[in-house]
């Protein structure tokens, strides 16, 4: 059962949601989190809907039976989920001209227009940086 909720949510962070250079990977973020956290997690948040900001919340709240290895490591995993995000949404204002111009697409829907963002020629470099940054590249 232990492993079960470690796997659950690894798997649950690892998927996109909707920065900073070379921005850490979900699945990168989520294994150190579950690799450091993962007793932490099943013991003292039990219940706990396991989205970042919950987890994040649940830890910090438990800080006083919370392992040294867990302390050291979760802040830094869920900092890192937080950039990844903040850099998809850059994406979006960074290549409007190309999603709109380029792939006749919809800025609300960038992730729709990453396929073509990637294959496309007339790609600004501020757009690759940001796609490069978001894990698209």
């Amino acid at each position: 059962m232990v492993r079960g909720g470690v796997f659950l949510l690894a798997a649950l962070l690892a998927v996109p949601s909707v920065a900073a250079a070379e921005t850490m990977s979900f699945g990168d973020a989520a294994a150190m989190l579950a690799k450091g956290c993962g007793a932490d997690i099943t013991a003292n948040c039990r219940g706990v809907n396991l989205d970042s900001n919950r987890l994040k919340e649940c830890l910090s709240r438990n800080q006083d039976v919370t392992s040294a290895q867990c302390k050291a490591t979760y802040l830094q995993a869920l900092d890192a989920i937080q950039k990844r995000i903040a850099a998809r949404v850059t994406v979006a204002n960074a290549c409007t001209r190309e999603i709109v111009k380029i792939c006749h697409g919809s800025t609300k829907e960038t992730s729709k227009s990453v396929p073509c963002l990637m294959t496309a020629s007339g790609v600004s470099r501020n757009c690759t940086q940001a796609m490069t940054d978001a894990g698209y590249r």
